[in-house]
């Protein structure tokens, strides 16, 4: 970077337009800036560093309005222009802070806004880059590589700042060299691994959570109060033998869980099995008490049965006469049994011969009279005499239908010919008319086509109006709002100035009764703010219109929110008078009705191309349709042609057979209606005569089997013992009936065997001999015997289920911990890492944050670089080393800086260095910084540096040396700058840069080698 020109105006102490030609100063590569203390010597350097970051250095950044020039005229702005060339660029900086201004028109001040603007001279003229504040301060940020804090460490050297530097503790140390080496990506690691060790912590706990849970929950499943004492979480089991309860994230947390989980488990094991047997000893005692209450149920019971069975024996003895007339009843019944095939025959007999008879009469009767008193043979005869002539008609009956055929298919083709001639009628007058039809069709579909070609382009002009008509509406509306925002900035506007006007008039009121408001807190006897005197012979009087501290601070607000409130209004203003331009830009001047008539009218005429080209595809189908038609009806055309040819021989074929056969039936019929009627006479007849004939014959064998069936019915009723077939039938039983009489007597006779083997029975008699058995007790005894099984079933299966959920929650315990393992692993290593990057491992031995080490390893370089110089200026004595060994008390190291002596030989502290030795010290350092931060930076060239204060300091040789050390930076074509006021310095560089004060503001003298000094 270096300087070229610089003209200051309305700034600090210079009230006119200073011009600072830095080419000219740099001729001789060593300059000097002096003048008498407050001058504004320093306030050329905050000139230049306002002029590329917009902000002055340290304490001296405030406001704009503590920039401008107590002694510039009111109508002169505040201004800082600085030409220079960095990065191989010609660049030029235009900043002007806010400001307040006299107002163009009326009186009073208005406050102007904030300027920058930055141009770059290309092909031998200035071209403009940008006027945002933003912009500029990121292009020369970029250009430059520094920060302004960076830029004022660097380049204006503050010799005051870097003795302190050289003197200052470790901490003060990192903060400077923070902020110029950007060092935060390292605090930001340090940071990170913080929040990492804080996640990592955050799932180990949560994973030992979840383990004493599991413990909480093992406890409650295990139920056991002999168990060691719980840990901290209420029921959680705490590691035996520990001097405190563990809790989520210590060491061995898992170990202990899963330990306790063990032990549960043992214990719950041990129980279970003497639960097992107390439940099996209870199984025997169950047991002995079921056989005891079974033993004396059957005592019971057999008892009771020898007791039933004397009973039914008296009762069975009683009922003996019944018994042998049911048992009678029976063997007549069987008896009567084997007669009944011969009546159910002979029953049968006369109902076959009956119904046979009634068969022959009604054949009979359908006969002819003289065939009523035939015999059978006579009816066969006559059957096959009819039976012949039908056989003679069965070709008659084909040649019958045929000629039905015949004369069916003739009524056919009389019929097809019919239709076939009206088809051709009709496809004839189609094809007739099809030119026609389908020009009509063709043009159809070409109209269809034209609109909707027209339909698009009509659409993309009335999108482009409605675009159009959007704009202007937009542009209308905008425009009303920003009347009625004008109107309001302007009201705004007036509003501020006349609170503007009314606070001066205010405060111009109060200083001129401001005698009077002191006055009026005077006191007899009191001595007086102003002129101290106790007393106060002629105090002053409050006018009429005297007002106070609180009407002018009142006015004051007032006006403070009249011109926030003129500010809010042109914000408001500026947007949309913006959006205004574009949309006027957009819409043009046409008026919004013609332009929505327009797009009224455009999106008509789409609309109706529109709804005609939606005919296009019925268009296209109609005639698709009407060609295929045409193929059809062509088609169809020529196949009826050919079948009506086809059809005329066939009618003549036809017409000939049927005359041939009408000839042949007429024969056939014998004067009947048909064939078919003269045989279906004849099949009648001789059917009639045949089912005559087989009823005279069924009729004749039915009498016959009637007449046996009744001599067998005779003969089976004798062999029966019954006198007659009468008594044999009375006699009879049916089937339900006689299985009621005979399951009456086996019922009887199996009552009487069973009483006589409970009678016999030699183990209910030998019961019935002992004394009555008493059940209930026994049952009793067996029931309070299940009860006490029971229980130690269920403590058994209570055991059992414990046991169960204690190793389903210790296999859960154990899957946890080692899930938990791996990210345990993973927080020791963070928080080690993390702790370490702190300075808080005990594996950092000499305590050191990583940001302190970065920061150590830089000002290592920095004491490299300075003690280049320093070697110099102090005649080969001095070297600066940097020391990381930690600071009294045990604190934190990294940051110290020590010199070493030559002459002695030994390391001493930079307390110890005399004022002189300070400044050179301070003076290495500086450049040495400036050396480092500018390859830090991206090696940004820096060809002008300014020295600030210190040389006051120095003896005559010791200055030599250093104005040595400095010339020799011309070496690397650079320019420094010398801020200082000592005498000797003024002889010693001849190129100089005066500032004088007087009483209308400071200004500056440039002198080169060849003027004289003053």
């Amino acid at each position: 970077m270096r300087l070229h020109r610089l003209e200051i105006t309305a700034f600090g102490p210079f009230g006119a337009t200073q011009r600072i030609d830095f080419d000219a100063l740099s001729s001789a590569g060593l300059f000097l800036l002096h003048g008498p203390t407050g001058a504004g010597k320093t306030s050329v350097l905050d000139a230049v560093c306002y002029a590329l970051y917009g902000g002055v250095p340290g304490a001296r950044q405030g406001s704009g309005g503590g920039l401008r020039s107590d002694h510039a005229a009111p109508d002169t702005p505040t201004e800082v222009v600085l030409d220079l060339t960095v990065a191989g660029r010609r660049l030029e900086v235009t900043r002007r802070p806010e400001q307040l201004r006299p107002k163009r028109r009326g009186t009073g001040s208005t406050r102007e806004r904030a300027y920058s603007a930055l141009r770059e001279h290309r092909d031998g003229a200035w071209h403009g880059l940008s006027r945002s504040h933003q912009e500029i301060g990121d292009e020369i940020g970029g250009l430059l590589g520094m920060s302004r804090e960076q830029f004022c460490q660097v380049v204006l050297l503050p010799q005051g700042d870097f003795a302190r530097f050289l003197r200052a503790e470790d901490t003060a140390r990192a903060k400077l060299l923070g902020r110029l080496f950007d060092t935060g990506r390292f605090a930001a690691v340090e940071e990170r691994l913080a929040q990492l060790r804080r996640a990592a912590e955050t799932r180990v706990r949560a994973g030992d959570e979840r383990l004493l849970a599991l413990g909480h929950r093992m406890g409650q499943a295990a139920d056991d109060p002999a168990l060691p004492t719980a840990g901290a979480v209420a029921g959680v089991p705490a590691q035996r033998g520990a001097a405190r309860p563990l809790a989520p994230g210590d060491p061995g947390l898992a170990e202990a869980v899963l330990e306790w989980a063990a032990l549960a488990r043992s214990t719950a094991r041990e129980r279970r099995d003497i639960a097992a047997a107390a439940l099996l000893a209870a199984e025997e005692r169950h047991g002995d008490a079921a056989r005891r209450a079974a033993d004396a149920a059957e005592r019971a019971r057999l008892q009771g049965q020898y007791a039933t069975a004397r009973r039914r024996s008296v009762e069975l003895a009683a009922s003996a006469a019944e018994y042998d007339a049911l048992r009678a009843r029976l063997e007549r019944a069987r008896a009567a049994a084997g007669v009944a095939p011969a009546l159910e025959l002979h029953a049968e007999a006369e109902r076959a011969h009956a119904a046979a008879a009634g068969a022959e009469r009604a054949a009979r009767a359908r006969l002819p009279r003289e065939h009523h008193e035939a015999g059978a043979e006579q009816l066969l005869s006559l059957e096959r005499a009819h039976r012949e002539e039908l056989g003679s008609l069965t070709a008659a009956r084909r040649a019958e239908a045929r000629a039905a055929a015949v004369t069916a298919e003739i009524t056919a083709l009389d019929r097809q010919a019919r239709a076939d001639e009206h088809a051709l009628d009709e496809d004839a007058a189609w094809l007739a008319a099809w030119p026609a039809l389908r020009d009509d069709r063709r043009a159809r579909v070409a109209a269809a086509q034209e609109a909707a070609a027209r339909a698009e382009q009509l659409a993309t002009r009335a999108e482009s109006a409605q675009e159009r008509l959007s704009a202007a509406r937009r542009r209308d509306e905008l425009a009303r709002e920003a009347d009625a925002a004008s109107a309001e900035l302007a009201r705004a506007r007036d509003e501020a100035a006349g609170a503007r006007e009314h606070w001066l008039d205010t405060k111009e009121r109060r200083l001129r009764g401001i005698a009077a408001e002191l006055a009026a807190a005077l006191r007899a006897g009191e001595s007086c703010a102003v002129c101290g005197s106790t007393e106060h012979p002629a105090p002053a009087r409050a006018d009429a219109g005297q007002v106070d501290r609180a009407a002018e601070e009142a006015a004051e607000a007032a006006y403070q929110r009249a011109d926030a409130a003129r500010e809010a209004a042109d914000r408001r203003h500026r947007p949309l008078r913006e959006a205004l331009a574009a949309a006027a830009a957009a819409a043009g001047d046409v008026p919004t009705a013609e332009l929505a008539s327009s797009a009224d009218e455009l999106h008509r005429s789409v609309a109706l191309a529109r709804e005609a080209a939606a005919d296009l595809p019925a268009a296209l189908a109609a005639l698709e349709e009407a060609e295929r038609e045409h193929e059809r009806r062509g088609a169809d055309l020529q196949a009826t042609r050919l079948r009506a040819a086809a059809r005329a021989s066939r009618h003549e074929n036809l017409e000939r057979e049927q005359e041939s056969l009408r000839e042949e039936l007429e024969r056939a019929r014998d004067g009947a209606e048909s064939v078919g009627h003269r045989a279906a006479l004849l099949e009648e007849r001789a059917g009639l005569l045949a089912a005559a004939a087989r009823a005279a014959g069924a009729a004749a064998d039915a009498a016959a089997r009637l007449k046996e069936a009744d001599a067998r019915l005779a003969d089976a009723a004798y062999r029966a013992g019954f006198a007659t077939p009468a008594l044999a039938a009375d006699a009879l039983l049916d089937e339900p009936s006689q299985q009621a009489l005979e399951t009456r007597l086996e019922a009887r006779r199996q009552e009487e065997a069973a009483v006589a083997a409970g009678l016999a029975d030699p183990a209910a008699a030998s019961a019935a001999e002992l004394p009555p058995a008493d059940p209930e007790s026994a049952r009793s005894a067996a029931d309070a015997a299940t009860l006490r099984l029971r229980a130690a079933s269920d403590r058994d299966a209570e055991a059992r289920r414990r046991c169960d959920a204690l190793d389903r929650l210790s296999s859960e315990a154990a899957a946890d911990a080692r899930r938990l393992a791996p990210l345990r692993a993973e927080y020791h290593r963070v928080a080690a890492l993390a702790s370490l990057a702190a300075g808080t491992s005990v594996h950092n031995e000499r305590k050191m944050r990583l940001e302190s080490y970065v920061l150590a390893a830089r000002l290592e370089q920095v004491a490299a670089a300075a003690t280049v110089r320093l070697h110099r200026m102090s005649g080969g004595r001095y070297t600066l080393v940097h020391s990381d060994a930690r600071s009294a008390g045990g604190g934190r190291s990294g940051l110290g800086l020590h010199v070493v002596d030559a002459w002695t030989g030994r390391e001493r502290d930079t307390a110890t260095l005399s004022g002189g030795e300070t400044f050179f010290a301070s003076l290495a350092l500086a450049l040495g910084l400036a050396d480092v931060v500018t390859d830090e930076a991206g090696g940004t060239r820096l060809d002008t540096l300014f020295i600030d204060e210190g040389f006051g300091s120095l003896d005559e040789q010791t200055l030599d040396e250093v104005l040595d050390v400095l010339d020799s930076l011309r070496e690397r074509d650079r320019t420094v700058g010398i801020v200082s006021h000592v005498p000797d310095l003024r002889r010693r560089i001849p190129v100089q840069l005066r500032v004088v004060k007087d009483r209308s503001g400071s200004s500056v003298r440039q002198r080169t080698a060849s003027v004289s000094p003053d």
